[in-house]
Formats: C-alpha cells, sequence, structure tokens
C-alpha cells in the first residue's frame, strides 16, 4: 500500500499499512497524532508539513488524494466543455462525466497520469465485477476514449483497447391488446396525453418532454422532431385520435412554453416523471412484463411492420440513421414469427 496524505479542516490524514520504519518517520513531525478511532496519523496542515511528508517517505509511492481530487474535478470541468464546444447532446455530456466520475473513484489518483494497464483494469472490473451489460462497458470506454483523445491528449493509452461485443437484444413489444390496456389504465389527461403521442408516433421519451406548440402540425398531420438523438430534426406521424387527446388535454391546461411542463411552467417535464407515468399505469393496467416507456416506440414501429408498412417510411419515421438499425422489428413482429406452424402441430394433426 503507498502512504496516502489527505486533507479534512486544518489536518493532513495520513494512512498507510503498519510498518515500524514508517511509524517512526511520521513521529519525528512536529504536532503528530494517532487517531485510535478513524486509524489514521493526523498531522498539522501547513505547507511546510506536506513537503516534509514527500521528503520522509520519498523511496515510496505517495498518493496526496486532495490533491488529486482537485485536479481530477479540474479535467472532468474540461471534459464538459470540450463535449459543449464539440456539440454533445445533454445526455451525452451527463453520461461520460458519470463514467469519468466512476473511473477516478476507482484508481483513486490523478486521471491525468494513468497507464493504459489502469484503463483495461477497470474496463475488466465493470465486466467481471460488476457484471455490466457490454452496452454499458462500451459506453465506458467511449467516455474514457474522449477523454484521453480530445482532452488530455493521449490518445496511445486507449487506441487499442479493445470493446466487448455488442450484444443483440430484441426490442420489448407490447402487443395491440396490452398498449390499448396501458393507454386505457390513465385517468390524468396530460398523462394519457403523453403516452398518447409517444405511442401513435414513435417518439423517445426524451423527444415528448420537449415538444412545443408549435412542433404539432395538424393542417399536415405531422409533428416536427427538433434536434432529436443526432443533433437531427425530423418528421413523424400526427394521428388523429392523439389529436383530439391533445386539444382535450390543451383546453383544460393552456401550457405555455413547453406542452408538458414540469413543476416549474418554464421548464418541460422530466424524463423520469414520464418513467414513472408508463410505471404506473403498466401496474394499474396488470402488465407484468418487463417494459419501459421505450417499449412504446418499440411496439409502435412493430404495430407499423406488420400492418405493411415499408421498412424505410418506418426507418425515417423513428429517426434511424442506418437501416440495419429499424431492420431488428422484423425479429420480433407477429407476422414473420407468430403465424408460422410449428412442424410438430402439422405432424399430429396429420
Amino acid at each position: 500500500m503507498s502512504v496516502k496524505i489527505d486533507k479534512i479542516e486544518e489536518n493532513l490524514i495520513v494512512k498507510f499499512d503498519y510498518s515500524p520504519e514508517r511509524i517512526a518517520k511520521i513521529k519525528t513531525m512536529s504536532g503528530y497524532k494517532w487517531d485510535v478511532l478513524e486509524k489514521v496519523w493526523k498531522i498539522p496542515y501547513t505547507e511546510e508539513n506536506l513537503e516534509s511528508l514527500k521528503r520522509l517517505y520519498n523511496n515510496e509511492r505517495i498518493d496526496i488524494i486532495f490533491q488529486q481530487n482537485h485536479e481530477n474535478e479540474r479535467v472532468i470541468d474540461s471534459l464538459e466543455e470540450t463535449l459543449k464546444l464539440k456539440g454533445y447532446s445533454f445526455k451525452t455530456k451527463k453520461q461520460y462525466r458519470a463514467h469519468t466520475n466512476r473511473f477516478a473513484s476507482f484508481i483513486n489518483k490523478d486521471i491525468s497520469t494513468v497507464d493504459s494497464q489502469e484503463i483495461r483494469k477497470y474496463i475488466l472490473f465493470l465486466l467481471d465485477e460488476q457484471q455490466v451489460s457490454h452496452t454499458y462497458a462500451n459506453q465506458a470506454i467511449s467516455a474514457l476514449k474522449f477523454l484521453y483523445k480530445e482532452v488530455l491528449k493521449k490518445n496511445t493509452l486507449i487506441e487499442s483497447l479493445p470493446r466487448p461485443k455488442k450484444e443483440k437484444k430484441l426490442p420489448n413489444v407490447l402487443s395491440f391488446q396490452d398498449v390499448m390496456k396501458v393507454l386505457g389504465a390513465l385517468r390524468n389527461e396530460k398523462h394519457r396525453t403523453i403516452l398518447f403521442l409517444i405511442y401513435s408516433a414513435g417518439l423517445r421519451v426524451g423527444e415528448v418532454v420537449k415538444l412545443t406548440a408549435q412542433d404539432i402540425d395538424s393542417h399536415r398531420m405531422l409533428i416536427h422532431i427538433v434536434q432529436g438523438k443526432g443533433r437531427k430534426d425530423r418528421y413523424t406521424v400526427l394521428s388523429e385520435i392523439a389529436l383530439e387527446q391533445l386539444r382535450k388535454y390543451y383546453k383544460l391546461y393552456k401550457p405555455e412554453k413547453w406542452l408538458f411542463p414540469g413543476q416549474n411552467p418554464k421548464e418541460y417535464i422530466t424524463v423520469r416523471t414520464v418513467e414513472r407515468i408508463f410505471e404506473n399505469a403498466c401496474a394499474a393496467a396488470k402488465i407484468t412484463r418487463k417494459v419501459s416507456v421505450h417499449s412504446l416506440r418499440h411496439s409502435f414501429a412493430t404495430h407499423l411492420l406488420e400492418g405493411g408498412t415499408d421498412l424505410r417510411y418506418i426507418q425515417e419515421l423513428l429517426g434511424h440513421e442506418s437501416s440495419k438499425t429499424t431492420e431488428i422489428y422484423t425479429h420480433v413482429t407477429e407476422k414473420s414469427i407468430a403465424k408460422i406452424q410449428s412442424p410438430l402441430d402439422k405432424m399430429m394433426r396429420v
């Protein structure tokens, strides 16, 4: 174990594994004190005392934690500034900052001084001990690659880091009947309108919360999604039923800036609030399957495909950059799977 030096209030906190030599050294310091409860040494904080400790243990690894924390905070602030300058979304900025903070806590040192082995050790820790999904691990790698390439200019540290193979998971889709149960379980008109729009237009939850009245084109029966995922604008369909529900809601609530304001009328409703609305609706509808509000978007795409809508149009409505992303719905449609007769049924009924 290295000699760890931290600062709490007016004291330097010194911690190390027991050895008579280390103890003999610290007892040469003026004002030293052993804290029996916390099992650490305390020295009055002065710059002179800090330099003396460095000299005393100059043949060992010294981790000056409070300086590392300050430096890491500076680097993470620089990370956020760089993400902003490059036009990354609020969601990505939040995720990359969180991943970098978790990495800094894991290594417990100045993140600008790590080597490639320490980065690999962290990713293995996530996969083996934390047992995170490959998607989560890949997101952590993306955050660290951005940090070391774009902020710290140390691309060689991480350029050869392998990525876990992407997991191929099918989307959770609700049947027509289950969607009707969920939507029918809602009594609050605002809540009904939000979920009606998500399902009827295939919206992401982050898109529905940011809608304004100007985004609803009732003449062309379109919804304008402004700066959706990937900073892209697009149009999607406006359902006649959803429009009726929207007009009913509008008369009752008379929203101003945002179509769905939060508790503060100047701010839009939070994503977490919409997630809770969906969870409560599922509970009321007795839907016990593992689904999320994003399942309504998956259901929209799958039901369109089952109804004969061309995959290219569905891709455009969802805002997918690649057709391969949209093709996943061909694996969950009842049209292609559920209606196929098993050879066992055919054999036994002859």
